[in-house]
């Protein structure tokens, strides 16, 4: 047998065996600026899927590229490449049932719809503020940085964003609890389309 092949084994008696199809999974990529809100909304989304007891995980694209992509710099080739790399595990984890959230700027258009074609239950959610709003959020210096010429291809600032979402929450009028509502209106209604 292949090192990576799994073995099919009975299931044990009195335990019902885990069916995805009873169960589908579903992809919700969260994407915008950098201190939009991407992860906060996907957090609440996460915990109140949870309180429902339905299967879910955050993909949050600060850890992934921490992770994940290390290896990658911040050119589109790069950038592309890392969201590639982003669906392929969002794929893994909604094919087996798992409500996946991913938070990650993701500014080109042409790469999501490429993973959006790939995992098929797919959903986009456009987490939008205004730029200087943005700034005015950012903790970790990084719009700064990108003015000061030290961070090149930021987007936002010298770089651009191509939003084109199925739902849209904007930050700066919502809160995080009205955003969250939109897109649990939205999963609810997504798991109900097998």
């Amino acid at each position: 047998m292949h090192p990576l092949a799994y073995e099919e084994l009975p299931v044990p008696a009195g335990v019902e065996p885990f069916r995805p199809e009873e169960h589908p999974g579903l992809t919700v990529w969260f994407t915008g600026l950098s201190s939009a809100g991407k992860t906060t909304i996907a957090t609440e989304v996460r915990r109140r899927l949870l309180r429902l007891r339905m299967r879910t995980e955050v993909l949050d694209g600060d850890s992934l590229r921490k992770h994940l992509s290390s290896d990658l710099g911040f050119s589109k080739q790069d950038r592309d490449t890392n969201i590639r790399r982003i669906g392929f595990v969002a794929n893994l984890l909604s094919r087996n049932g798992v409500i996946v959230l991913v938070a990650a700027i993701s500014p080109y258009q042409e790469v999501r719809e490429e993973v959006r074609s790939k995992i098929g239950r797919f959903a986009e959610v456009y987490v939008n503020a205004p730029l200087q709003v943005c700034e005015r959020r950012d903790v970790k210096g990084l719009y700064k940085k990108a003015r000061r010429g030290e961070l090149r291809h930021f987007t936002g600032i010298d770089d651009p964003y191509e939003p084109a979402p199925d739902l849209e929450c904007q930050t700066h009028l919502e809160s995080v609890s009205e955003c969250a509502d939109k897109v649990m209106r939205l999963i609810l209604s997504s798991r109900m389309q097998k």
